[in-house]
């Protein structure tokens, strides 16, 4: 090269760009220009497939497993055009998506770096986490640092993300080759994010939310969600007070009639919004907002939230301890229907609802000439009947009662576990009882604990308590009786545990024989009975309520 005459332009292609510190080389600094080359745009692999006399109806199919990757233009293109039966319903071959690896992945070090690869291809952002969990006994940190070194693999700032015609051959790859270990990976991945969602950083939330839903992108019961055209588009934000003329301007920009309620609630809960703006200038393109509700006095502040309390009162009243949220967005027009805000706003709708402790109700506001209003159906929020009016603007409140359909069974139905049999669980919904009707249930139950028949019938089986049990007659007995032996651990209910253990555990035909056989006068009994049970009331309506043990 130093005998190349001034002017010279030396092009070299390679996989792997030329380390930092030789593009830091003062010798080369000023010199060296890199140049990614990315996929074809839609316009220009339409017209590659098109040289290669690719028929119409083949063409979109072969798009959207190839996307903009000329190899895989035009490997897919020469098998299709000698398949006679391929049509609009294209998929490549087993042979096509093998000389693809060989092209494009090529050799794999060993058996751990391959289920690397394949987390990767099939997870939206692939961390060490997520290795650790789905690979136990491998060593993630190696394995992501392979990973980040492989030319097929870029990284955002939730991960590390394959090409997407890599991920779409891997992932054909192992559904053909092994149909069982791929649905073995898919619930480990699931699993792990699962726990993820209630343990993560709010910052992090939307990271593990979104990687949820990408889990489920091939079943059409899922909302297809995802539209990102850059990684890192968009970005949310938390509020801030100077951010406030800002937030008002966009009310007004959408519903001029909602910009009062946001200067409402920017003062009262101004920690509940969020803001979405460009990574490229900064530019506020939506925000959302999750009110949280616990008096009607609160909810009388503006005409949305006054609505939803009243739909919830009258078909399920909040409980002492309990509150109602309401959700709520603004969205530039040009940020609507699919987009990455609309990605991120989904994301972060879906982390309330499954990180929210004690809400009894939820209610998202949506505009009523929205055209996708129908769209929440498929989560399970529906339409009580009363819509709330904000000057000229209706809105419709999608409702969900949590005690009724808690977030761990809600979330099965939206996402199910079998990915081949989409399926609603067939669970039935909870009962919400009162602090009243739960005391009740609770008394005749201890009165029922020897017989099954009767137990099954008792309301507390179908409480929150005992939510997702397979015999909930059987798991109702024990749950009682583990309360009373519980009773015994603690020296100063010493008394409280006798009385309930002679009269529920073993059997004493009557209150009176049980206060003979404790030694005790019937009035004392009575109280030391009545006592134990309002122990075992406290603890196991806190359960019902806060969900915890």
């Amino acid at each position: 090269m130093p005998r190349l005459p001034d002017g010279a332009v030396v092009v070299l292609a390679g996989r792997i760009p030329p380390d930092l510190v030789w593009q830091a080389d003062p010798g080369w600094a000023d010199t060296l220009r890199l140049i990614a080359l990315h996929d074809l745009d839609p316009v220009d692999s339409a017209a590659l497939l098109q040289a290669r006399g690719m028929a119409g109806e083949l063409r979109d199919p072969l798009l959207a497993f190839a996307g903009g990757h000329p190899l895989a233009l035009s490997l897919g293109a020469a098998a299709a055009i000698k398949d006679s039966a391929a049509g609009s319903r294209w998929t490549p071959s087993h042979d096509v998506v093998a000389s693809l690896l060989d092209q494009l992945v090529g050799e794999v070090p060993g058996p751990a770096h391959w289920h690397a690869l394949q987390v990767c291809a099939h997870t939206y952002m692939t961390t060490q986490d997520v290795l650790r969990a789905v690979l136990p006994d491998d060593d993630a940190a190696a394995l992501f640092s392979w990973l980040r070194r492989q030319p097929f693999i870029d990284s955002g700032p939730l991960g590390l993300y394959p090409h997407d015609v890599v991920r779409e051959i891997l992932e054909a790859d192992l559904r053909w080759r092994d149909p069982q270990g791929h649905a073995d990976m898919h619930l480990s991945v699931k699993t792990h994010l699962m726990a993820r969602i209630r343990a993560a950083d709010d910052m992090d939330v939307l990271g593990v939310v979104g990687s949820l839903i990408y889990l489920h992108r091939d079943e059409e019961r899922t909302p297809k969600p995802h539209a990102w055209r850059d990684h890192g588009e968009v970005y949310e934000d938390v509020f801030r007070p100077e951010d406030t003329e800002d937030l008002l301007r966009l009310a007004a920009e959408c519903d001029a009639a909602s910009a009062a309620a946001v200067s409402l609630w920017t003062t009262r809960q101004p920690r509940a919004f969020r803001l979405y703006r460009t990574t490229r200038d900064g530019e506020l393109a939506a925000a959302t907002a999750w009110l949280r509700l616990d008096s009607q006095e609160e909810a009388q502040a503006d005409p949305v939230a006054a609505t939803a309390w009243a739909n919830a009162h009258t078909v399920a009243p909040l409980r002492p301890g309990e509150y109602l949220a309401v959700g709520r967005s603004w969205v530039r027009e040009r940020y609507r229907g699919t987009s990455p805000v609309m990605d991120l706003i989904q994301w972060r709708m879906v982390g309330w609802c499954l990180r929210s402790e004690r809400m009894a109700w939820s209610f998202m506001a949506v505009h009523g000439e929205d055209p996708l209003s129908e769209r929440y159906r498929h989560y399970n929020m529906h339409d009580l009947g009363d819509h709330a009016w904000e000057g000229d603007v209706e809105y419709i409140l999608r409702a969900h009662d949590w005690r009724a359909v808690p977030a761990h069974i809600w979330l099965e139905r939206l996402l199910p576990a079998d990915r081949r049999q989409a399926r609603v669980m067939h669970e039935p919904d909870l009962a919400v009882l009162s602090q009243a009707e739960f005391t009740d249930a609770l008394r005749k139950a201890l009165r029922h604990l020897p017989r099954l028949g009767e137990l099954a019938a008792n309301p507390l089986t179908r409480s929150r308590i005992l939510a997702g049990q397979a015999d909930p007659a059987r798991a109702l007995r024990a749950l009682l009786e583990q309360a009373i032996h519980d009773l015994s651990q603690d020296p100063r209910a010493a008394k409280l545990h006798r009385a309930l253990d002679i009269t529920y555990l073993r059997g004493a035909p009557t209150q009176e024989v049980a206060a003979e056989r404790l030694g005790l006068p019937y009035a004392t009994y009575r109280r030391h009975l009545f006592a134990g049970i309002e122990r075992i009331r406290e603890d196991l309506w806190s359960r019902e309520i806060y969900g915890r043990n």
